[in-house]
């Protein structure tokens, strides 16, 4: 296991990450909401980016798994940036992007804000604007009058916690409502039975991505987190073909 290093990222909150040099493009894997680099998607691909001799960044956004920071201040333009700063300053050559739930709606943020920086990006169970969808007029309305609003997770025994701080940087970053200036290659993998994103959600993301490149695979029978040994491999396998095309 490669060590586990930390970036300041210039306010004195230092950025956890796991870095591996290897043959590029560098893979990138941004995490969803509440979860970290240490998830089942994440050390599979690392695993096998490590076999390979593949070059690969993991990371934990501020105030997730071992960055430091509150995670109440936690944003998505402030997440957007971690990985930026990470990316800047770490890796040389282009990147793959992989984005798993609200990861991927910070993949189109982070390569919108480096065209020039992304090969291509991988979506699982992709989540952008969920801010907008993923919530009833009455969470919205807590959220805005309490600040806050707590949920049970399925996934952790600590409830779901979304801060009226997240929301709003939620609001401030739609994309679904215009096309995405977004060119390069695009797969985009969802669970039929998801019951977080629902997989509608893949298929108007990619009507709304400029790019042509663009794939959908719908998994039978594959719930949110896609993890299942035959998820691992078509996230494998998916990766691995983006990586060897001119």
């Amino acid at each position: 296991m490669t060590e586990l290093n930390y970036m300041d990222r210039g306010d004195g909150v230092r950025i956890a990450y796991r870095h591996r040099r290897g043959k590029g493009p560098t893979i990138v894997f941004l995490p969803g909401y509440m979860s970290d680099m240490e998830g089942t998607k994440a050390i599979a691909l690392w695993e096998w980016a490590g076999v390979e001799g593949r070059a690969m960044l993991r990371l934990d956004y501020s105030g997730c798994g071992a960055s430091e920071g509150p995670f109440e201040d936690g944003t998505l333009d402030r997440w957007r940036d971690d990985v930026l700063k990470l990316i800047d300053t770490l890796v040389e050559g282009p990147v793959l992007l992989v984005g798993s739930s609200m990861g991927g709606w910070l993949m189109l943020l982070v390569a919108c804000a480096r065209p020039e920086r992304v090969k291509a990006l991988v979506g699982i169970a992709a989540a952008p604007d969920f801010t907008s969808w993923g919530f009833t007029a009455d969470q919205k309305a807590l959220i805005r009058a309490k600040g806050r609003i707590e949920e049970p997770s399925e996934y952790d025994e600590a409830p779901y916690v979304t801060t009226l701080r997240f929301w709003e940087s939620g609001e401030r970053n739609l994309l679904l409502n215009d096309p995405i200036p977004i060119d390069v290659p695009v797969r985009l993998l969802h669970g039929h039975d998801d019951n977080d994103v629902p997989w509608p959600i893949s298929p108007k993301l990619a009507n709304t991505l400029r790019s042509d490149d663009v794939r959908t695979v719908l998994v039978k029978n594959g719930d949110h987190r896609l993890s299942r040994p035959e998820d691992i491999g078509l996230l494998l396998t998916t990766v691995s073909e983006l990586l060897e095309m001119e």
